[in-house]
């Protein structure tokens, strides 16, 4: 069979609905300057998709200082790779200045964050060793211990006694081996809004003998005292191996990196072919990011107001009955019963009638029969916001309750179906 040919028959799990939800559901385009009110398809949208925390992505100073990195190198600087042509002097400062701000001896920049990801996992580990991770694991966790030639186990999410056994399992392996231990978690998982167990899992170091590295995109300048993230919160930064965060979330950016140990991080820096063959990260987002940094470090009152919208928001649905599980961070779930079907009319209602754009999440991130409302409050939503947002979350739910959206004509007459 041609190649192509059988790739066609079977465009995937979100391919296939591709030729009806292009352009609604999937790959919707929002338009406008980036802030909570945007334009969708024409018309303002109250969103709550954009992973911009701290409200950075449009904040004057901070596109002023893209503006200005922009005409002073224009956007190829510098050219090549770090090891080869592409390394500088702000590249060296903005590592050393997350490097202080993890609480870690040494920072090594990334280009982006899922790549970086894979590439680290791929850099750490042989066939010798072991993987141990959390099933919640983001997919970029996910492939990169596809990628892993030895033996890898998946624990149930957050659950002690499922790592401990793997653990044990991977112990025994090891031994005859000659491997190390490698164990992947989140700072918070993205999906759900916990953050991963870091304190009863660095309690485990007294038993066994890993590594342990950590995913925080979602936690880094969102969560802890200085915003250094979930493991800060949890009291246990400095025993943690390995940080990871990216710049897409509360940085508003493109880029990541990774902190530890000096000797590791250098190690890395040889031995991650992901960064050794790809071109340095132009200066433009390197000056960008200090800048951003900078900010977090030094305007705490950032953060402050992320927080007063999440603890409105939260709060006012955990009023209204809302099932939100179990988060502990900005990111806000929002639980209810439904088929697929249901699922779309219920979102399109949501976008076409009240005017909210937010995420769906569906089977199989979620159980079948189960909705999930991704909320993702930022620094730069109002409280007037967060009551319009439980207004409608109040009309849907009663909606959803009373069979409203299991009635295809109700649907049509809310104009939900395109013609």
């Amino acid at each position: 069979m041609d190649l192509f040919e059988k790739l066609l028959q079977d465009r995937g799990p979100l391919g296939k609905h591709s030729q009806a939800d292009e352009g609604y559901f999937m790959f919707p385009k929002l338009e406008g300057e980036i802030q909570p009110r945007m334009i969708w398809r024409g018309k303002e949208v109250l969103t709550w998709s954009l992973n911009n925390y701290l409200g950075f992505a449009n904040h004057p100073e901070v596109r002023k200082a893209d503006a200005d990195a922009a005409a002073r190198w224009g956007a190829a600087y510098p050219m090549g790779a770090r090891m080869m042509s592409g390394n500088t002097d702000q590249h060296l400062a903005l590592e050393s200045e997350l490097a202080s701000f993890a609480q870690k001896e040494a920072a090594y920049l990334l280009n982006f964050g899922y790549q970086g990801v894979v590439s680290i996992i791929d850099a750490l580990v042989d066939r010798h060793d072991v993987i141990v991770y959390d099933s919640e694991s983001h997919a970029c966790i996910v492939d990169g211990v596809r990628l892993h030639m030895g033996k890898r186990f998946v624990y149930q999410h957050n659950d002690m006694e499922a790592l401990e056994k793997s653990l044990k399992r991977a112990e025994r392996i090891v031994a005859e081996t000659g491997g190390g231990i490698l164990v992947i978690t989140e700072g918070v998982f993205g999906m759900s809004g916990n953050m991963g167990n870091l304190t009863d899992i660095v309690a485990l170091k007294q038993k066994y003998n890993f590594r342990l590295f950590i995913d925080d995109a979602h936690g880094f300048g969102a969560m802890g005292a200085t915003g250094a993230g979930a493991a800060e919160a949890q009291g246990v930064q400095d025993q943690i191996d390995l940080y990871f965060s990216t710049f897409a979330k509360s940085m508003a950016s493109i880029g990541a990196f990774v902190a530890g140990n000096r000797d590791i991080i250098d190690y890395l820096k040889y031995n991650m072919r992901s960064q050794i063959f790809a071109k340095a990260l132009p200066m433009i987002l390197v000056e960008g990011a200090r800048k951003r940094l900078a900010m977090l470090r030094n305007e705490p009152e950032h953060r402050e107001k992320l927080w007063t919208i999440v603890k409105a928001l939260q709060s006012g649905l955990r009023e209204k009955g809302f099932n939100i599980g179990t988060t502990t961070s900005p990111v806000t779930p929002v639980f209810l019963k439904g088929a697929l079907s249901v699922a779309t009319i219920l979102n399109k209602d949501l976008r076409e009638n009240y005017n909210i754009f937010c995420s769906v999440v569906i089977y199989p991130v979620v159980p079948k029969d189960v909705i999930m409302l991704r909320l993702i409050p930022t620094a730069v939503h109002t409280l007037e916001d967060v009551e319009q947002t439980i207004r409608a979350f109040s009309e849907i739910k009663h909606k959803l309750d009373t069979g409203a959206y299991v009635n295809h004509e109700y649907a049509a007459k809310m104009s939900l179906f395109d013609a």
